[in-house]
């Protein structure tokens, strides 16, 4: 937050989860100049983040548009060199794909029927609980807590691959939003002799610090495994040019932000970043749900409950199909 003379100016990403963000922001910059509360829950957040009415978001943007300065990194970084964002395919086995048939058929069974019964609202956390476990499975059935299946992963034998035989000497970035994966791929690199850092939520300050110095100066240090969601903002590390989120976000906004920590003033060289996808399972189509609700996306950023909430019943079925 910047403060000049009686001018107050707040830097930062206005809306993250819903259109509720800016009533914060707004509210406390110019106090009352989007109404009450309720006010503002019943003509704008109601009306757009549940029934995506265009005319109430046009005129919440006429609104708030004298106060926002949107600067994009095109714009104030143009010499930055290019960066290519592609998607990894990867086909499971055929042990790691019964398992998530498995799962899913169960899900889909349970899901189908508590939706007719409850409703969406009612059915959030099931159905939150089912994405999660299918996501686990598509990283490896072995991070599946109370449960003791085999390290059955594609993901883990397709990244090992492009870091032994496709980067060479460059540093990558590994994102994972689940700590038992991000152990999985330590214990490879452990056993290859392969030199790494490692940050998730639990570090400390120091810890991070000395992490992030070491890869961005050591020349033997080549990997950084980072928790997605701890360490996607805030993080200057452009030592890598190789980027892999290993399981995709909710939120496209989240993995932009981890792929861009290397993406950074300061950065020669091209930068090569991968989505790393299972064939025919969740991931693959949430990808293709949230094309087709990408104006939405663009609009209203969500996070794992955003995402639930803008499903429809099909859709449901769609997931778990």
């Amino acid at each position: 937050m910047l403060q000049a003379t009686n001018k107050l100016c707040l830097s930062g990403t206005p809306l993250q989860n819903n259109t509720f963000d800016i009533y914060a922001q707004m509210n406390f910059l110019n106090p009352g100049m989007l109404g009450t509360v309720e006010y503002f829950k019943h003509n704008f957040s109601m009306p757009i983040d549940k029934f995506d009415e265009k005319e109430q978001k046009e005129h919440l943007r006429k609104f708030v548009f004298p106060f926002i300065l949107r600067r994009t990194k095109e714009q104030v970084a143009k010499d930055l060199p290019e960066k290519q964002e592609m998607v990894l395919y990867c086909e499971m086995g055929n042990a790691q794909r019964k398992i998530y048939e498995a799962y899913r058929n169960d899900y889909r069974d349970k899901l189908i029927g508590m939706v007719e019964e409850k409703g969406i609202q009612k059915s959030q956390l099931s159905i939150l609980q089912g994405l999660m476990k299918l996501r686990q499975i598509c990283d490896s059935p072995a991070i599946i807590k109370d449960e003791a299946y085999p390290n059955e992963s594609v993901k883990l034998t397709e990244l090992i691959r492009e870091i032994t035989e496709n980067i060479g000497d460059h540093k990558a970035l590994v994102f994972s939003q689940f700590l038992g994966m991000l152990g999985l791929i330590k214990e490879q690199l452990t056993k290859l002799g392969i030199d790494y850092e490692y940050f998730d939520g639990g570090s400390t300050i120091q810890e991070r610090e000395k992490a992030i110095e070491r890869f961005q100066n050591d020349a033997n240090c080549r990997v950084f495994l980072i928790s997605l969601k701890a360490g996607g903002v805030g993080l200057n590390l452009t030592a890598a040019d190789y980027v892999y989120i290993v399981d995709p976000w909710w939120n496209p906004a989240v993995e932009q932000q981890a792929i861009d920590r290397t993406h950074r003033i300061g950065q020669t060289k091209n930068i090569f970043a991968y989505r790393m996808i299972c064939t025919d399972t969740v991931e693959d189509k949430i990808l293709k749900l949230q094309d087709r609700k990408r104006s939405l996306a663009k609009e209203l950023i969500s996070d794992e409950e955003g995402f639930v909430k803008s499903l429809t019943k099909d859709d449901i079925a769609y997931l778990f199909s």
